[in-house]
């Protein structure tokens, strides 16, 4: 038996997913290392997983290291320590170094966590990224201002989904971000030069240091101006054609930049952007499967279970290509206006009746649903076509038609 332990603080969503995947493979004996108690799961999740160790905090890598060791007590000698979300990475990683369990390790997870370090290795390595600089101090700040001008980003080095990260357009949006963000010595803050353009994301698997699949996706609006105004209700799409020429820039530079980074077997979610003249910037790599429901919208696409791919991927570090890509397919994230809870959502009789035949998967919001601390909103709606356009124009139309109100 494979001997699989998978760590995360929450039971989340996403989490879920990822424990189905995982306690679905063929003999492996499953392992969960959480802040949550095992009863939080459902009770479909919690009868296939063989043992739980409950910590205070996940994402410290002694409690890690603790909580692997007494499962393994219980389970066996591990073969595989994972876990998705990408505040955790790292810790897994100096996990496995003290554990000596296969996978990636503490520099590589560094490369990808720390987004200054990160893009020093992209421009020593030729490839095109953003300006930026780690500030300690104000007058660094200042500095980097006037060398590149504005608009900047303020945002930490080790951040997450668009989280704690401001657009700065002139020197008063700048004083207030440097106020919320307060940078010191051993608190260092990342600016970055503001790259305007259309953004994308490049999502890999990799084994054994060679990509063996990738997609494309792109945002409307980016995540970062859906993250400045919470009543843009946004989308992603993922188009049908990913091999064709409008591409062949990022499928050059982007398995270099994953490559460089250190990638052996996994997958990476690199964020990107094609900039008015066409020319390309790398903006972010993570080492991790991506969010935004990009894992549903690739499955959908080809009629496969990503999510699964990646299990197998990880645990047994063996690909099985996907079918033929028959699809585009993309997602219309719904977000109410305000504060308060869910009141009522209006519009979706309206979409049921014009797209209901174009939708694969919905997450409705709920009357008395509490807002959403996620950018991905109350609900989200995916569809999906054989013809990009018809799926591109489908979410211009859900956007526009659905109205989340919120109230007390």
């Amino acid at each position: 038996m494979t001997v699989v332990l998978f760590a995360s603080p929450f039971f989340t969503e996403n989490a879920k997913r990822t424990i189905g995947a995982v306690a679905g493979l063929p003999d492996v004996r499953l392992g969960l290392i959480s802040q949550e108690p095992l009863e939080t799961l459902p009770p479909e999740l919690r009868d296939r997983v063989a043992a739980h160790w409950r910590v205070d905090d996940a994402l410290d890598t002694g409690q890690l290291v603790w909580a692997a060791r007494g499962l393994s007590e219980r389970l066996g000698p591990i073969h595989r320590l994972l876990g998705v979300i990408e505040q955790i990475q790292v810790q897994l990683a100096e996990a496995r170094e003290q554990l000596g369990v296969p996978g990636m390790r503490a520099e590589a997870a560094n490369n990808f966590r720390d987004k200054s370090r990160m893009k020093n290795l992209l421009r020593a390595a030729g490839l095109p990224c953003a300006r930026h600089r780690m500030v300690a101090r104000e007058p660094e700040a200042w500095a980097f201002a006037e060398e590149v001008g504005y608009p900047l980003v303020v945002k930490p080095p080790a951040g997450a989904a668009s989280q704690a990260t401001y657009r700065v357009d002139g020197p008063d949006a700048l004083r207030q971000a440097l106020y919320a963000t307060a940078p010191t010595a051993g608190g260092e803050v990342l600016l970055e030069e503001f790259i305007t353009g259309d953004e994308y994301s490049f999502d890999t698997l990799s084994l054994g240091g060679r990509v063996v699949y990738h997609s494309v996706t792109s945002y409307h609006p980016t995540p970062l101006e859906a993250m400045r105004n919470p009543w843009i209700q946004w989308a992603v799409l993922l188009p049908r054609e990913v091999d064709g020429p409008q591409f062949d820039a990022i499928r050059e530079v982007g398995p270099r930049a994953v490559e460089v980074l250190g990638m052996e077997t996994g997958m990476c979610h690199l964020e990107w952007f094609r900039r008015h003249d066409g020319s390309l910037a790398v903006s972010e790599v993570a080492a991790r499967p991506p969010g935004a429901q990009i894992t549903t919208l690739i499955s959908r696409a080809h009629g496969w279970d990503l999510l699964d791919a990646w299990a197998r991927l990880m645990v047994f570090d063996t690909f099985d290509p996907p079918p033929e890509r028959r699809y585009a397919v993309g997602a219309a994230f719904l977000r109410g206006q305000g504060e308060g809870r869910v009141r009522a959502v209006h519009g979706v009789d309206q979409v049921e009746r014009e797209l209901g035949e174009l939708v694969t998967d919905a997450r409705l919001p709920e009357p008395g649903q509490p807002k959403a601390l996620s950018y991905e909103g109350e609900g989200y709606v995916i569809v999906r076509h054989p013809e990009t356009p018809v799926v591109r124009d489908a979410l211009r139309r859900i956007v526009s038609l659905v109205r989340v109100e919120l109230g007390a």
